[in-house]
């Protein structure tokens, strides 16, 4: 069986370092290579049996698979990089500008790249409960709360803008028109429409998300918890297995389990 090549970017990161674990004991990859920036104390060295070096160019040929967990300015490099030799790219980096989004649309035009927020399979079917929730309680004010370690950089998380996402699609909102990060001073009464986020950034909690749908004299809470970040690996492992079968485009967890887990 032939075996699918992966070199992972921001491989010596709690993600990264998971992937290249897990990878290892699966007979379908053979990993080439980590990646990490310049002047990291790793490169050069071995870190779970792996080589990391700080050059995706020297490492990447045609129809490697890169998974990337790292920050977005490291991310819009690498793409560059894999589209120019031809590659496959599995994002699982957060905090994209709206620019960067849509650059990655453009480079999808031209080689596979599988993009998600959330890599766990049980957040994404989450995200399907979400939807027909949403769906059918048409007469209920929305609110959204995210819980993460003190070392996650951007807010809210990328799995609650997800969350934020599809429900503005469920019901026709604009987005950046209705959604409140927070609340402080007299902001007047909460209108029917607006969607509240809310960030907390605590002790040392892989994630948590919660969705509340407040009507007349009750309260229905819909939240998913994850107690270690294996589900998160496991995803872009399956992720990186997906996208090797593709040919281009962009894909998300919602096209894997349409096709890999419903049959649809």
């Amino acid at each position: 069986m032939k075996k699918i090549n992966l070199i992972v970017c921001g491989a010596a990161g709690k993600m990264g370092s998971l992937i290249v674990k897990l990878a290892l004991k699966d007979d379908e990859f053979f990993i080439k290579g980590g990646i990490e920036a310049k002047g990291h104390s790793l490169v050069g060295k071995e870190l779970n049996e792996v080589k990391i070096y700080d050059n995706l160019e020297n490492m990447l040929e045609k129809n490697d698979v890169v998974v990337d967990f790292t920050v977005p300015s490291a991310t819009m490099v690498f793409l560059e990089i894999v589209k120019d030799k031809k590659g496959k790219i599995v994002i699982g980096t957060t905090g994209f500008e709206k620019e960067q989004i849509e650059k990655i649309k453009e480079i999808a035009k031209e080689i596979p790249v599988f993009l998600s927020p959330n890599m766990s399979l049980g957040v994404n079917l989450f995200f399907e409960i979400i939807k027909y929730a949403t769906r059918i309680l048409k007469n209920y004010e929305i609110e959204i709360k995210e819980i993460h370690h003190h070392f996650k950089k951007d807010s809210p998380s990328g799995t609650a803008k997800k969350i934020a996402e599809i429900i503005c699609n469920e019901r026709k909102l604009k987005i950046d028109e209705i959604l409140k990060y927070g609340r402080r001073g007299i902001m007047g009464e909460r209108k029917f429409e607006e969607i509240g986020i809310h960030s907390l950034r605590i002790g040392d909690i892989v994630g948590e998300h919660y969705v509340y749908f407040g009507g007349t004299g009750e309260i229905i809470e819909i939240s998913h918890r994850c107690y270690n970040r294996e589900s998160f690996a496991l995803g872009a492992l399956s992720a990186v297995k997906y996208i090797y079968k593709k040919e281009k485009g962009l894909y998300g967890m919602e096209d894997f389990i349409k096709e890999e887990v419903m049959n649809v």
